[in-house]
């Protein structure tokens, strides 16, 4: 059997990032006088920075906004960031039966290694500003043989890497959908992942 790595979506994934997105959007907003509707920003976390970004901007402000969102992101988002249920159980399920864990995000590596950090989650890898097809070439090169997401584009991008992808209903999609997104397996939350594990490949190694 190949040697077990499993890929984690970060935001909405392992962590609940809302507060801190928030917190940082609106520092944005105040310091620039944007009209950004944060809420609408929140509500669908997944795609870059970036992208988000050209929805309420000209694409030449875009680079500049970003650098100044991140550079609040550090001091306003990590706080801001807490665990999802599930996850530590998540992680150490894997480093249990001898594999590595590897978070796969969108967001700046820096960000994310801050907010891992914040909420003392060890990950053996960490790879950042990744989104579709960035996604799919980096569980490929670290032989991921699944993805844990919560959208359909986390599935899309599981599938596409030839992965097992299990979708967690904690982020903007429902169960349904990502079900029709091809998800091979739903949960509602990380807290049934272990036992699923379990399932596929095998009880924790003995020490």
């Amino acid at each position: 059997m190949a040697d077990l790595v499993v890929g984690f979506d970060l935001d909405m994934t392992l962590v609940d990032s809302r507060p801190g997105i928030r917190a940082s959007f609106e520092a944005l907003v105040a310091e620039t006088g944007l009209e950004i509707d944060i809420e609408t920003a929140i509500g669908r976390l997944g795609p870059p920075l970036e992208i988000e970004l050209a929805d309420w901007v000209d694409a030449a402000r875009v680079p500049e906004l970003a650098a100044r969102y991140r550079a609040h992101y550090l001091v306003l988002g990590v706080p801001g960031t807490t665990l999802l249920p599930g996850s530590r159980a998540a992680v150490a399920a894997v480093r249990a039966r001898g594999g590595r864990s590897l978070v796969v995000t969108a967001k700046e590596e820096r960000s994310a290694r801050a907010c891992l950090t914040h909420v003392e989650l060890a990950v053996d890898e960490v790879v950042g500003l990744r989104y579709g097809d960035g996604k799919v070439a980096a569980l490929r090169e670290h032989d991921a043989i699944v993805y844990v997401g919560d959208t359909v584009t986390d599935v899309a991008s599981g599938h596409a890497a030839g992965v097992t992808t299990v979708a967690v209903t904690t982020g903007p999609h429902s169960a349904a959908e990502l079900a029709s997104a091809g998800a091979d397996v739903v949960f509602d939350s990380l807290e049934a992942f272990p036992a699923w594990l379990t399932t596929e490949f095998g009880p924790p190694i003995a020490r």
